[in-house]
């Protein structure tokens, strides 16, 4: 039986470079409250400022509350935008445990993904995540 784990991933900023937009939504507990909803909103847009190799590693960050009228928002409450310039800027962001046991990943994601765990519903269903290649 062959080992189907996945490598970890490449975290060089040139690896594939290409604007990478990753997008991540919030569900949160019925116990958090407002206070702690805006100190998620204001850590995850301090990542921004995080420096890799003298330069900013992260393009943009926008984040807005669930407004859709469609009714399709799955009690997803919050939601981001992160901007990167390649799949390495973005494998340095995502961290543990997708880049193995490197100890090549942001720092203050890591600190903020520990933070954020406690707020957001149990069992995975608290988080989302959706990455594309923005363009064509």
């Amino acid at each position: 039986m062959s080992d189907t784990t996945a490598p970890p991933l490449r975290t060089s900023p040139d690896y594939r470079p290409g604007a990478i937009v990753h997008v991540v939504l919030f569900r949160f507990r019925d116990s958090t409250s407002a206070e702690e909803r805006q100190e998620v909103e204001r850590r995850f847009h301090a990542l921004a400022d995080g420096v890799r190799h003298g330069r900013r590693y992260i393009r943009s960050i926008r984040s807005g509350a669930q407004i859709s009228p469609e009714d399709a928002g799955h009690g997803f409450e919050l939601g981001f935008v992160v901007e990167f310039s390649s799949e390495g800027d973005r494998n340095y962001y995502l961290g543990r445990p997708v880049v193995g046991d490197s100890d090549d990943f942001d720092p203050d994601h890591d600190a903020f993904k520990r933070f954020v765990a406690p707020l957001v519903a149990p069992d995975g269903a608290g988080v989302l995540t959706f990455d594309l290649h923005a363009g064509a």
